[in-house]
């Protein structure tokens, strides 16, 4: 049995000091010092064999973060890890302490295509893996012949379409050898909530941006454009993750979904949940009011659906622990996770063919608050999401 630990970490704007990374906005150099001070203690905390990164500008900053991680991480072992000659060196306990360094791990950076000059930079994605990769990462964000969704005016007709030629935000595949599998681990961070809004040509900025020209229709139709915007990229995440899961091999997603699991694309990622029964259903195909799938059907449906779907890490620890406790965001004194793991059903407790399971969640979001309450201590330099791990074990093939 091979056990391993798997997380996703938003840590919000990594890049070095004095860097003007979105308009007026920099680090000082001791503003950046607090912040790497501070990733490089979430890093020592999780201590995960893999790594999702969201929100990575540089992939320099990211590998002084580890560098910093793995300096604190050696010098606790030598203090808090017995030499192996005492008696007790090989209780259970320090196995669980002590910090393995990421000396020997293999970094994977996707830059993002839409990143711009000065003031108008745009974040990549970093994954980190203590195992390695298999082949070459991929990433996956131009959209080559662009990817043209066609739209049905419900007054009848055509209702044209709504393209997408490239996505916000780069979505990175790679294959990790874990003991005697390879897993295939998606790293995403989908279009966030806020509105998108168009600039006119030859116009300074959108009009909906001028807020003491409040447009509230304005800037709905911005939020309806992100919308569409994450769910056409939850599409295309969960085109990759299909072709994976008819290719036999096990997936595991990581990132920021900027909604909660229950949301539209969080559910185009996932795959539509099947009912208990189709033979209530009337077929496709119907010619009378009884013709209604049968019972090999409805078992075959079922079985489709069930095959390609992917379950929620965080869904299966709450279902195992019975509480309800984990969040990874928080916005306008709303809590809620936005932040994912999922896992195919290669992983799911249900399945008696399953190849692994997961053993534990763990969610680090006591940093996370808006500044919504007045006794609330927000700190702009610590990532705005919690970071969230699943410890996972895989059994032994034979």
């Amino acid at each position: 049995m091979t056990r391993f630990t798997i997380a996703s970490f938003n840590v919000k704007n990594l890049i070095g000091a004095d860097q003007e990374y979105y308009r007026f906005m920099h680090y000082t150099p001791e503003e950046y010092a607090w912040k790497e001070d501070w990733m490089a203690d979430q890093v020592v905390k999780l201590n995960a064999d893999i790594v999702g990164f969201q929100e990575i500008f540089e992939e320099d900053a990211l590998k002084a973060v580890i560098a910093e991680a793995d300096r604190r991480g050696i010098a606790t072992n030598e203090v808090t890890i017995p030499d192996r000659n005492k008696r007790y060196a090989k209780k259970a306990i320090f196995r669980k302490l002590a910090y393995s360094p990421y000396t020997d791990a293999a970094i994977a950076f996707a830059p993002n295509v839409n990143d711009g000059e000065p003031g108008q930079r745009r974040p990549g994605l970093a994954i980190l893996s203590r195992f390695g990769f298999r082949g070459k990462p991929v990433v996956i964000q131009q959209l080559k012949p662009a990817m043209k969704i066609p739209m049905q005016d419900l007054g009848g007709g055509d209702g044209g379409y709504y393209t997408v030629s490239r996505l916000s935000r780069p979505i990175q595949k790679v294959r990790i050898p874990i003991g005697n599998r390879v897993i295939t681990v998606f790293n995403c961070h989908l279009k966030s909530k806020l509105g998108e809004f168009v600039t006119p040509k030859g116009a300074e900025f959108a009009p909906e941006a001028d807020l003491t020209r409040y447009d509230a229709a304005g800037r709905a139709l911005g939020s309806l454009r992100a919308g569409l915007r994450r769910m056409a990229e939850a599409w295309v995440l969960r085109r990759l993750i299909i072709d994976e899961l008819e290719d036999g091999h096990p997936v595991m997603v990581l990132g920021d979904l900027n909604d909660n699991e229950n949301a539209v694309s969080s559910e185009i990622i996932s795959g539509e949940i099947p009912f208990k029964n189709y033979t209530w259903m009337l077929r496709h195909d119907a010619k009378s009011p009884n013709d209604r799938y049968t019972e090999e059907e409805d078992k075959q449906i079922r079985g489709e659906i069930e095959r390609v779907r992917l379950h929620s890490a965080e869904k299966l620890f709450v279902r195992k622990s019975m509480r309800d406790v984990v969040y990874t965001s928080a916005f306008g004194g709303v809590y809620e996770s936005i932040d994912q793991i999922l896992m195919s059903r290669h992983f799911h407790p249900d399945n008696n063919n399953r190849m692994g399971e997961m053993e534990y969640f763990s969610v680090y979001n006591d940093h996370i608050t808006d500044g919504s309450h007045d006794e609330a201590p927000y700190n702009k330099l610590a990532s705005d999401h919690g970071q969230i791990m699943a410890h996972m074990q895989l059994f032994d093939v034979g």
